[in-house]
């Protein structure tokens, strides 16, 4: 009996003692899995934010919270590259050499690119099926860019300015065709507008995320921002593959053109008809790109003209790198809640938003340049950035309305050149100007009240008929 029991009590020991083992193992195995759930946490929890907050309102289902998020990556890695330039061209030398600097710099990239930015639009309307592959091929771009750029800058090479004339080259293939996408998106009840204030405030947060990122790297080397704008744009890369297969339809659209084109049918009537273009769509749609492109001529001249000014003024009690964060802040600020802003307005007529947006950034830049101080610097910035993005939903808006359906994807990348070419004649003008705070600012002014006064009539004219003229097909 004894012995039986002897078996039994060593089992029955044994076993109690592997059941402690295994009780203090699952312990110990349950804290290291609490520990790490805890250490993973702000990540898995920032990303199921994330994903809550693009994919709201059926943009999930439609496809909209991918883009949104595509858009982010976008803009992340963009800021990274230009953080790198922006140390190399313009801080790292005196004002004069960084005016000449960065005058080379516009001639070199920007110029270039005002020439080839109308023919990136029509090239890529001709590869409507091809639209996810195009993105991926501008993300994959500008990652190999960066990696050309951080060479560039450890070497002093010339290879930086055609390294940068494509970032900005890509940067526009991409920016085109996402304006293509984005009707191919639309989740039910949603507007374009609102829409596009979706995506450019995803990237505009994702912006405001990686801005300070990028200085720490900078921080750590002129060359680490390049090196996070390599990963990032490899990230979206595949992020491009991940959209619907849908926003590859080119189903119903067609080229717009800047004006009519005469295009004959192969059909038994053989009538010859006219495609719309933006010259074709009335009076709101050209005088609202006309107000647009003031306000992107502003945009461009204080990008560069207040970067000058203040390195050699800085805001009182301030550093010049202080001085420009702030304004920066200011402006980004100003252009992110204009795009929120841009959602709630968008059932009011888009004609008296850009009149009254233009004349109130009027009031602000007469106001600074006659009492010069560095709050109201900020302060035009912050109305500067308010209004772009407000006037920029607004003209989005009447392309929606007033341009077919048949051309309006075209039609965006059109107003897309325009824009771009205002911003880089407002940098150049900026970069000439003398370091004269009420001078530059009253340019500004006159340059705005030139933009109000061409357009004023035109919109609101158009607005009195609630947009009733309509483009008409012969």
């Amino acid at each position: 009996m004894a012995a039986a029991r002897t078996p039994q009590g060593t089992a029955g020991v044994g076993g109690v003692r592997g059941k402690g083992r295994s009780g203090g193992s699952g312990r110990f195995g349950g804290s290291v899995r609490a520990v790490g759930r805890a250490l993973h946490f702000p990540f898995t929890g920032t990303v199921r934010g994330i994903r809550k907050a693009t994919h709201a309102h059926g943009a999930g289902e439609s496809g909209l919270g991918k883009l949104i998020e595509l858009h982010g990556v976008n803009g992340a890695g963009d800021v990274m590259i230009t953080i790198a330039l922006a140390s190399t061209v313009f801080f790292s030398v005196p004002t004069d050499e960084a005016r000449g600097r960065v005058a080379l710099y516009l001639a070199i990239t920007m110029a270039p690119f005002t020439v080839l930015a109308p023919v990136i639009g029509p090239l890529l309307d001709r590869l409507p099926h091809g639209r996810r592959a195009a993105m991926a091929g501008a993300m994959l771009a500008r990652a190999l860019l960066a990696l050309i750029i951080a060479g560039a800058v450890s070497t002093g090479s010339l290879q930086l300015y055609p390294a940068a004339l494509g970032v900005l080259v890509a940067s526009k293939a991409y920016g085109v065709v996402r304006s293509a996408v984005v009707p191919r998106l639309l989740p039910p009840k949603f507007s374009l507008v609102k829409a596009n204030s979706r995506v450019t405030l995803g990237g505009l947060l994702a912006t405001a995320v990686a801005a300070p990122v990028g200085a720490g790297l900078h921080a750590v080397g002129p060359r680490w921002p390049l090196y996070g704008a390599f990963v990032i744009f490899v990230v979206g890369t595949f992020l491009s593959f991940s959209l619907p297969p849908k926003v590859d339809s080119a189903k119903g659209e067609d080229v717009a053109l800047l004006a009519a084109d005469e295009a004959h049918l192969h059909g038994p009537h053989l009538k010859p008809v006219k495609r719309p273009g933006l010259r074709t769509v009335g009076l709101a749609v050209t005088h609202a790109l006309g107000a647009n492109a003031a306000l992107r001529w502003l945009s461009g001249f204080l990008t560069f003209f207040l970067a000058f000014l203040l390195r050699e003024h800085p805001l009182t009690g301030s550093s010049a790198a202080v001085s420009l964060g702030m304004v920066a802040v200011a402006a980004g600020a100003g252009n992110a809640l204009g795009t929120a802003v841009g959602a709630w307005l968008r059932a009011r007529a888009p004609e008296i938003i850009i009149v009254t947006v233009l004349a109130v950034v009027l009031g602000a830049a007469i106001t600074a340049a006659v009492f010069f101080s560095a709050f109201l610097v900020a302060c035009l910035a912050a109305v500067a950035g308010f209004s772009q993005a407000l006037a920029k939903l607004s003209l989005d808006a009447l392309i929606q309305r007033d341009v077919p359906e048949l051309v309006r994807t075209s039609a965006f990348a059109r107003s897309e050149t325009l824009m771009q070419v205002s911003w880089v004649l407002g940098g150049a003008i900026g970069i000439v100007m003398p370091l004269n705070g009420t001078a530059g600012l009253c340019v500004a002014a006159a340059v705005l009240a030139l933009g109000w006064l061409a357009t004023f009539r035109g919109l609101i004219g158009s607005a009195r008929h609630g947009g009733s003229a309509r483009p008409r097909v012969a």
